[in-house]
């Protein structure tokens, strides 16, 4: 099938974009790298009446260290993300997760940006920012905003943006570079969405969790912080660590579904599993006698 009909604009300023997506009543879509998009105009299951063209927006594409933080223009290429010398150092947790999404071909064209306004609940990118505390930088004619990720995301591909608010960043705070990444997913093939998945980092000093985000994806209608884990690792000394307990709350916030390619039931199994492994795995634990 082909697309029905559009106009497409390409701004050049981010004032050009809002102005069009504000005119636009909602009838405005915007591409970036089109991976999902491209698909879903050709089954006509998308059908805009314009189409807004981001990449050619001055500073939308990048890695920028800010006071704080690692900010990540939205238009920035997955493969080039992966390249990048400050997320390596900065952000490895979010290296570790970009690695796994789709495939070399479609990471070439997909953008940062595009995966997390998206909100693929069996995607690494949303699940990742919710883990490591980011915040979504949003804009629109009517002035600007910050979000949280905990709080952007709100159903399946439903987020808290409006149809005239445009993604124009995302911010990773700081984690000590000395600090841990917890990843692993389960997954039919590689490249596929998740089955199970979880992503996040853990701080340890002199023996004890200082800090800790993790979340999971594929467990649930959005990306899943670990709430009652993080609460339940932070102080706690690594030698009462009993990451076979720790996988039962871990999960306690998720609500995992029955589809096509798994039972809910299984999604629990195999979460729990995945994270007391990945746990002894990542704070180097005792395996149980």
């Amino acid at each position: 099938m082909k697309p029905a009909p559009f106009d497409y604009v390409a701004p050049r300023t981010i004032e050009e974009a809002l102005r069009v997506l504000a005119e636009a009543g909602g009838g405005a879509t915007v591409i970036a790298g089109g991976q999902t998009l491209m698909p879903l105009l050709n089954l006509r299951m998308s059908q805009p009446f314009i189409l807004v063209d981001i990449n050619g927006i001055e500073g939308f594409s990048g890695v920028t260290r800010i006071d704080g933080g690692t900010r990540i223009g939205p238009a920035t290429r997955q493969a080039d993300a992966l390249q990048d010398t400050i997320l390596a150092r900065h952000l490895p947790a979010f290296v570790k997760a970009l690695s796994h999404v789709g495939h070399h071909q479609t990471r070439n064209r997909g953008t940062v940006g595009g995966s997390i306004a998206l909100g693929e609940p069996a995607a690494e990118m949303p699940a990742t920012a919710v883990a490591l505390g980011a915040t979504i930088e949003i804009a629109s004619v009517r002035g600007t905003r910050r979000v949280p990720a905990r709080e952007f995301y709100v159903g399946p591909y439903m987020t808290v943006l409006e149809p005239d608010e445009l993604v124009t960043g995302i911010v990773y705070p700081d984690w000590p570079e000395s600090h841990h990444v917890l990843f692993r997913e389960v997954a039919q093939r590689p490249g596929d969405f998740a089955l199970v998945g979880m992503v996040g980092a853990a701080v340890v000093e002199s023996g004890t969790v200082g800090r800790a985000g993790l979340a999971w994806f594929g467990m649930g209608p959005t990306p899943v912080a670990m709430v009652q884990l993080e609460a339940a690792l932070v102080g706690k000394s690594l030698d009462d660590l009993d990451p076979d307990a720790l996988a039962a709350t871990a999960i306690a916030d998720t609500a995992p579904f029955d589809d096509h390619h798994a039972s809910a039931e299984y999604r629990r199994t195999v979460g729990r599993r995945t994270f007391a492994r990945t746990l002894r795995e990542a704070l180097s634990l005792r395996e149980p006698a």
